[in-house]
């Protein structure tokens, strides 16, 4: 066995392990608020709505944002503004151990600045590096997400009680994954590129990749955006009040946690296996169906019998919920013919997306307070489900969201 194959391997590798460490600290900044939501409620004086804002700050951010990462990526090198988001990340949870309730939300604005970035770049990574395997990356880069969330919905409050800390501190401490991630990422960084620059080559180390002209015109881009923004919003808008919901039934804080934990565990199973299934010649459209249905049995089940079946609503939740995002990854790769159209769809999908999505978790908060319940809430999430399939069946067409490449594989 010759010593380059072998070297190859090992980046290959180191590349992975990278890609999925990013991944995994993309959620943990916005779900780790939710197990603490009362408690910052608390001792902040902050109403509902307010509160609500904790969890909607960043998706506007991601939704904002969304369209300068790939401008970044082409200045700078797609590598070095990945390596630099994640110290950007670092720094946001820093800053939420600063006491005045100002700095909390400016915290909350960086790290969502942050994410915003990496969540537009890494599909791109996945379709220039992983070509060949571009569903079994799709779906371990949604699992990561889902791991990630699970990681904060299952460990802040435990770790808070354990070490005693304010909920500052335990919000603070997941910059130490971040802090990880670069360390792991560096190498990517020096990976000299080839003698002969590529276009993967210019899109990766930032040397003049083009942008794509057209796509926000495109009606297979706008399926494509339509369906993330759906997904996101009832995934963000659940994962902000679930803990609420289920105390609100009666259930301890601490279970209440472990709930968001389980279904965020078991999302990991949906957002890996789905894109496989997808490779596999089963339909995405088919995909994206079963997947929606799940979540509305899940939001129903939790309306009608919120304590008497909730590890069987939590289990349908976090599955469908799964499928949902590692779907809405793997249709924006299936859907750019390059990793430049990549970045870009993605970029449009997000933007799109999250902020229409950012209305979900301030809307829901709103709402309980007028009622007084999460009935109405929990009803208005089941009814998203259905233009959450309209547009998944839509994206799920065989066509390309691009004016230079009509035709899809």
């Amino acid at each position: 066995m010759s010593e380059r194959p072998r070297a190859g391997r090992r980046s290959i590798v180191l590349l992975a392990v990278g890609l999925v460490l990013l991944a995994v600290n993309l959620r943990p900044g916005v779900v780790a608020v939710a197990p603490l939501l009362d408690t910052i409620r608390a001792d902040t004086g902050m109403s509902t709505a307010m509160a609500g804002l904790l969890t909607t700050l960043p998706l506007l951010c991601f939704g904002l944002l969304a369209p300068l990462a790939p401008r970044l990526g082409r200045r700078f090198g797609v590598n070095t503004v990945l390596l630099l988001t994640m110290l950007l990340l670092a720094a946001g949870t820093a800053l939420r151990l600063l006491h005045p309730t100002a700095t909390l939300l400016i915290g909350t604005v960086v790290a969502g600045a942050a994410i915003a970035i990496a969540n537009v770049l890494l599909p791109g990574v996945i379709k220039q590096e992983f070509a060949a395997r571009v569903g079994l990356m799709s779906g371990v880069y949604s699992m990561s997400l889902f791991g990630g969330a699970a990681l904060a919905a299952g460990v802040t409050l435990p770790v808070q009680n354990a070490m005693h800390l304010e909920w500052r501190p335990a919000l603070a401490m997941w910059g130490l994954l971040a802090l990880l991630a670069m360390l792991v990422w560096l190498p990517q960084v020096r990976r000299p590129a080839p003698p002969r620059a590529t276009a993967a080559a210019s899109w990766r180390d930032g040397a003049g990749a083009r942008p794509v002209r057209g796509l926000w015109t495109h009606p297979v881009a706008w399926f494509v955006a339509f369906y993330f923004a759906a997904q996101a919003l009832v995934f963000y808008s659940s994962a902000a009040w679930l803990p609420s919901i289920l105390t609100g039934a009666g259930m301890s804080s601490g279970a209440a946690g472990w709930m968001l934990s389980f279904s965020s565990l078991t999302a990991v199973v949906g957002a890996l296996f789905t894109p496989m299934l997808a490779a596999r010649r089963l339909h995405p459209g088919a995909l994206v169906l079963l997947s929606a249905l799940l979540t509305m049995i899940a939001f129903a089940g939790l309306l009608v019998a919120p304590a008497a079946g909730t590890y069987l609503w939590m289990a349908l939740m976090g599955v469908g919920q799964g499928a949902g995002l590692s779907l809405s990854v793997l249709l924006i790769v299936l859907r750019a013919p390059d990793s430049r159209h990549a970045a870009q769809l993605s970029s449009m999908a997000q933007c799109a997306g999250y902020v229409l999505s950012a209305i979900g978790p301030f809307a829901l908060g709103a709402l309980h307070e007028v009622t007084g319940g999460w009935a109405l809430p929990l009803a208005l999430l089941i009814g998203l489900g259905v233009p959450t399939i309209a547009c998944g069946i839509g994206s799920a067409r065989n066509r390309y969201a691009s004016r230079e490449v009509a035709v899809s594989r």
